[in-house]
């Protein structure tokens, strides 16, 4: 079969896209194109992929002409994602696996020069979108990027570390099995709720400052902003960096949002599961740096801090009024310039 179609994913935002990776082989003179705006990365997947599969020692058809079309063609594919099912749309398409066999699977990874696979970003996301859609499909994922998807209940998720992995389980029939352990290569992940014991800094550490302390339960309780001023030294950072202990522990929907917008900006890991965030962006972070933006777009700190604490140490104030309310209050040196030794924190919800 010269045709075969392999389904994968790609990020959007929050949102992870269904993407089919279409493989034509024809004869003609030899050539591996790449279409269905793509980016860089994205293209550079023809070396890593013939590389991978010639390594592999599988057969890799450099005398056909290869079209590999990622659908929709107005959907923007970054990262290495897509190396994983362009490799096994090119198997399937020379008949060296089951074509058949890869519908109800999905599968994402970006593949070595060797043939390992190597974990990508937003594999929670992934099995968000399957779990919200219902539908039912198998995920392969490298390592890492497994065990993020399995947080998602009633996911089925399944690890490969080696390309050989992939195309053991998708093997013809009539074909002998290629020498890989499935034991050690490829596993099913267990989809039960990852439960660890979460820990914060205790505002029980701090001795005295009983009005702060105060204050901050009652903003705890209530969700709200805190601004704390003072001289440097007072214990204003000590204090904020405490706030996110006062609030309730996560739920399962809350650590799973929370997580995803982590493994979008690529901060996730198994450790921080059910931790809420402390978001502490320096003081001359750009607007950028703090609401998201880029080509292929981020998320910002603000976002980051989502179900959490955005931690705003050391910001600046404009310039004193005309008539300070206090002689401690020390004119700017111009307008542009502010005065220092605040801290800001409020419970963040993007």
């Amino acid at each position: 079969m010269s045709l075969s179609l392999v389904q994968s994913r790609a990020l959007l935002g929050l949102d992870a896209a269904a993407v089919t990776v279409e493989v034509h082989l024809a004869n003609g003179l030899p050539s591996f194109t790449l279409v269905g705006l793509a980016d860089v990365e994205v293209k550079e997947a023809r070396e890593r992929v013939r590389s991978a599969i010639q390594n592999s020692g599988l057969e890799f058809p450099n005398n056909k002409k290869i079209v590999v079309n990622l659908a929709p063609a107005d959907l923007p594919k970054d990262s290495g994602r897509f190396d994983l099912p362009i490799a096994l749309g090119i198997l399937a398409a020379s008949g060296q696996i089951d074509a058949v066999a890869l519908a109800g699977w999905e599968f994402a990874g970006e593949l070595s020069l060797s043939g390992g696979l190597r974990p990508v970003r937003g594999a929670l996301a992934m099995s968000l979108a399957l779990h919200g859609s219902g539908v039912v499909t198998q995920l392969v994922l490298p390592p890492d990027s497994a065990e993020e998807a399995s947080l998602v209940p009633t996911a089925q998720v399944y690890r490969a570390r080696h390309l050989l992995d992939v195309v053991q389980r998708f093997l013809p029939s009539t074909t002998e099995n290629i020498a890989v352990n499935p034991s050690e290569g490829r596993a099913r992940i267990d989809s039960a709720p990852y439960v660890q014991a979460v820990s914060y800094p205790d505002l029980a550490d701090v001795k005295g400052q009983l009005g702060a302390k105060r204050a901050l339960e009652i903003a705890a309780a209530g969700g709200h902003s805190v601004l704390l001023m003072g001289p440097p030294g007072s214990g204003k950072s000590m204090l904020a960096q405490r706030f996110v202990g006062l609030l309730p522990p996560m739920t399962t929907d809350e650590a799973l949002q929370s997580a995803a917008v982590a493994s979008l900006g690529g901060r996730f890991s198994l450790d921080a599961w059910a931790r809420r965030p402390t978001c502490h962006p320096h003081h001359t972070a750009s607007a950028v740096a703090l609401v998201g933006g880029g080509s292929p777009p981020r998320p910002g700190e603000i976002s980051l801090a989502h179900h959490g604490v955005l931690f705003l140490d050391d910001m600046s104030f404009p310039g004193p009024p005309s008539k300070p309310c206090a002689s401690r209050w020390k004119p700017a040196p111009s307008p542009s310039h502010g005065r220092r030794g605040a801290a800001s924190f409020r419970r963040a919800s993007s």
